[in-house]
Order: structure tokens, then sequence, then C-alpha cells
């Protein structure tokens, strides 16, 4: 391998996903270990295995702390672009109870240890990904937001997760385009500092952020993002005159307010929202709508004559009363000119329990769907067999339609649904699946 041409042995190097990887190929090999010194990237992760070493009295003494390593790897860089620490997945799950209270070798968005190494390597960041140890960071305010600002000048990615950030003294970062928080405790309760400090933002992920009034988001050049509301603000609002997606999870907001005119891909879900206001959205093309008050968000929800991509989800039913439209044709009614619609297990059993009085009878709004995906558990197999042929009387232009059939419905039954609606209609190409609550769909036919 010494005989391969040095910058194709710096790819190889660089492709490397692990920096304990490196080191083992640094020991191995002098022309290794000068190669390895270009390298401009460090990721360390560690292991429950590792974690539990150094808890073990037995074993304790032969583990080098983590910190150390880390400082050690980094300073045998020359450049450093990229700087990605963090614990694995398994350790989140330990218990406040197996820890002591001085540890803090895990506390890694440790304002004092970053100071030991960001000072020196932040000329050529652009990206830092940090993934705390929740037990040891969520009782340490961290002012690490601010070291950062101060130094990253020219840092373009920033992810940090499972920490209580401050934004005392965070100062501007023109230059960052995406920005992930994950199960954060953030001293920003509207979102203030973050709209005022990072002004370019195109990317951003606010994951189970704590310690929020009344966020708004309010950033010129956003594009995508993902929020996902882990308490119950009073009201949420989002401006972003330039975002094209968004992922937006929340529960109960008095007052929603989204002001996004060029948003084309929208998955919106919620239980309630008291007051939910949103301007028309003239390029909306993909919806997902999840809600358990899934008639009444219909109700508020801009008529939506852009969206030809449509998937409903519905968490909870109960029997409407005073109605005469099924929730299949408010759907149909609010988004007229849906080309392809799932409805998930909730929603079709919501329309199947309720197709309306009198059945279908918004025939012309149905003129445009032509594909549709339902996921069914089959309770009463000649209800589920006369809503599928209601939809197929009336959704003259439907070209394909995929079932998925819950695994606990006897094969019988299956068999007997499967060769019911084939029979029934030759003009659909069919296509039958299996699905389950925690598992992968599996489609058991294509097409026929």
């Amino acid at each position: 391998m010494e005989d391969l041409p040095p910058p194709l042995l710096l790819e190889i190097l660089s492709r490397l996903g692990d920096s304990e990887d490196l080191s083992r190929c640094r020991v191995a090999s002098k022309t290794l270990n000068s190669i390895a010194r270009e390298i401009r990237s460090v990721n360390l992760q560690c292991s429950y295995v590792r974690y539990a070493k150094s808890r073990s009295p037995l074993t304790r003494s032969s583990i080098t702390p983590f910190k150390e390593i880390f400082i050690k790897l980094i300073s045998e860089l020359e450049i450093v672009e990229s700087v990605s620490m963090g614990v694995e997945k398994p350790l989140r799950f330990v218990a406040y109870d197996d820890m002591e209270d001085e540890e803090a070798d895990l506390y890694l968005s440790d304002v004092n240890f970053s100071k030991e190494w960001l000072p020196k390597v932040c000329g050529g960041l652009k990206s830092i990904s940090i993934s705390d140890f929740w037990v040891q960071s969520c009782w340490r305010r961290s002012d690490v937001l601010s070291l950062i600002s101060s130094h990253c000048l020219n840092l373009l990615e920033l992810d940090v997760k499972n920490a209580w950030l401050s934004v005392d003294g965070l100062n501007p970062m023109p230059k960052l385009t995406s920005l992930t928080l994950e199960f954060i405790r953030l001293d920003d309760e509207n979102l203030n500092k973050i709209n005022e400090s990072f002004p370019s933002l195109q990317d951003l992920n606010l994951i189970g952020v704590g310690g929020l009034k009344e966020p708004r988001i309010h950033l010129m050049h956003l594009k995508t993002c993902q929020w996902t509301v882990s308490n119950a603000p009073n009201s949420l609002a989002i401006t972003a005159p330039n975002l094209v997606k968004l992922k937006l999870k929340c529960v109960k907001p008095n007052l929603l307010v989204i002001e996004t005119p060029l948003l084309s891909d929208l998955h919106l879900s919620l239980e309630t929202a008291g007051n939910f206001k949103v301007k028309v959205l003239h390029d909306l093309r993909k919806l997902h709508l999840e809600s358990t008050d899934l008639r009444n968000l219909l109700d508020t929800f801009p008529l939506g004559k852009t969206v030809r991509n449509l998937t409903v989800v519905s968490t909870r039913w109960e029997m409407p009363v005073g109605v005469t439209k099924s929730t299949f044709e408010l759907l149909l009614y609010v988004f007229p000119n849906v080309v392809s619609l799932t409805l998930t297990p909730g929603a079709w059993s919501e329309f199947e329990s309720y197709p309306g009085q009198g059945g279908l009878e918004s025939r012309l709004q149905m003129n445009g769907l032509k594909v549709i995906t339902a996921y069914l558990t089959v309770n009463d197999i000649e209800m589920t067999i006369s809503t599928i042929f209601s939809i197929l009387e009336n959704c003259t232009k439907l070209s394909d339609m995929a079932l998925l059939i819950h695994r606990d419905v006897v094969s019988n039954v299956t068999s007997n649904l499967i060769s019911r609606c084939i029979a029934h209609c030759s003009r659909v190409r069919w296509k039958w699946g299996m699905w389950k609550e925690g598992t992968k769909d599996a489609w058991i036919s294509d097409g026929i």
C-alpha cells in the first residue's frame, strides 16, 4: 500500500469515518503517519463499550480520557476544516443515577474544553458537529456558541445536540448557512438571537429545542427547515420568503403563522391550532398533513389548488356531527387538483366508517385524481370493499391503486379482497402490499 501515490493514499485515509481508525493506520506505517497529517477532518465518537470500560474499576486505569484523545488528534493536523465529536446513541439512555456530579469527560460543549482546541484551528474550520452527553451537559449551561461565533468567522455548518446553550455574547456569523440544534435547552425563548446572529441561514433544523415561549423564525435566505417543537409554546411563527421545504411538528399552539410564499413541500403535524394562519401558498406541490383534529384543520387550511401530491394522517377520529362531507370529499374540495393521494390507516378508517351522507358526491373535484395509496385494517371486508368500489366509481381518471393490508388480517380475507377488487375493475393497475406498526412496508405484487 505504501507504493501508492501520496495523493491516492491521502484520499483513502480521508474516507475513513472514524479518527480512531486513522490513528491505527498511522501506527502501522511511517508513510501513512506522515500523510495523515494532511487530513483535514476529525471525527471522534465515544462508544458505549469505551464508556463502560472507563467506569469499571477493573479497566478504568487503561482508558485514556476522551477529551485527551481528541486534543491529541486535532493537534497533529496542519489544517482542520471539519470537526465532529460526540457520544454514540446507546449512551443517550444512560441513567442519571449511574453518574457522579464531578464527571465531565464527555461534557463536550464545555467552553473551557473548547478553548483548548478551537482557537488553534478556527481559521480553516467550515463545519463543527458536537453531540454532547446529556447526563453531563443538561445541568451545565454552556457559552460555547459565543466562543464559536467569536473565532470561527468562516464556519458554514454548525450542529449541536444534547446540551444547554446560552446565547449571551453570541456574535453575528454571516457566513453560516446550516444550523442544527437537537435536544437543546436554549436560552432564547423567542429565537431573537438566532435570527439576528445567523442571517444567512439556508438550512435550519430545530429538533426538540426547549425553553421557547413565542418563537418566531424570521430568516430571509432560509430554503429548508425542520422544526420539531418539544414543549407547547403560546405561538409559533415562520416568516421566510425564500423557504421551499418545511417540516413542522408541534402540539397545540394558540397561534400558528406561516408566511412562506415560495413553499413547495410542506410536512405539517399538529394536534390542534387555536388560530391557524397560512397565507395562500401558490407554489405548494407536495403536502403531508397529520393531526388529531384533521377535519377542523382542513376547514382552516387555505384552498390548495396547486397541491398535486397529498398524504393524510389522522391520529384520532370521532364520529362527526352535523357534517355532510366525508373526509375524503373534504380533502378533494380543499385540494381539488390532487393527482396522488396517500391515506394512512387512521385516515382510511375514518373515511371507511363515515363515507358522508349519501356517499361520494363531489365528482367534479375528483377528476384529476390518478393514484391512491391506502393502508387498510380490514375490520369488515364488505365495508372495505364497498369503500374501494365507491372510489373507483367516482374517480374516473384513477389509473393506479396501491393498497397495503395489515399483516394481522387472516390470509383468506386478504386473498378474497384482492381477487374481488381485481375482478371488479380492470382499468386500474393494482399494487398490493402488507404493513404493520413498527415494520417496513412490504410489497407483494406490482402492477397487476
